[in-house]
């Protein structure tokens, strides 16, 4: 009888790599979304101005805080939940400006919540869409 070999286990990504990529992505979700350079630093975190600028310039070399990291998965997170919950492109990216009745937004919209600069915010939000995507909000 001959034993199956278990898989490989995944190579690790280094957190300069998921920085990189996650910046990259930022940077076209931003586009998308129409967030001005103000918005953006305020949903990375509020660095610097010129660090933002030279994390742009070159993506590859930016040593990005935990919480940065962290914003940008919130923020992955949030544009993939509403690229399936609403597959027109167009619908997808105005969600987020629309006044919102459900409770996390009390009217308000996804992007203002988002902008109140907490990455709790981001997590809220992005919890939100997860939960309409499953079935349910908890």
């Amino acid at each position: 009888m001959s034993a199956v070999a278990a898989p490989a286990p995944a190579p690790e990504v280094s957190p300069e790599r998921l920085g990189a990529a996650g910046l990259r992505a930022f940077e076209r979700i931003a586009q998308a979304w129409g967030l001005s350079v103000d918005e953006q630093l305020c949903l990375l975190g509020q660095p610097p101005r010129s660090t933002y600028f030279a994390w742009r310039k070159q993506p590859d070399k930016a040593a990005l805080p935990r919480d940065t990291l962290e914003r940008l998965s919130n923020l992955l997170g949030i544009w993939k939940s509403l690229q399936i919950l609403l597959p027109d492109t167009a619908a997808a990216d105005a969600w987020l400006r629309q006044p919102n009745s459900a409770a996390p937004f009390g009217g308000r919209s996804a992007l203002q919540r988002m902008l109140a600069g907490n990455v709790s915010d981001l997590h809220l939000v992005r919890r939100y869409l997860d939960g309409v995507r499953g079935g349910g909000w908890s």
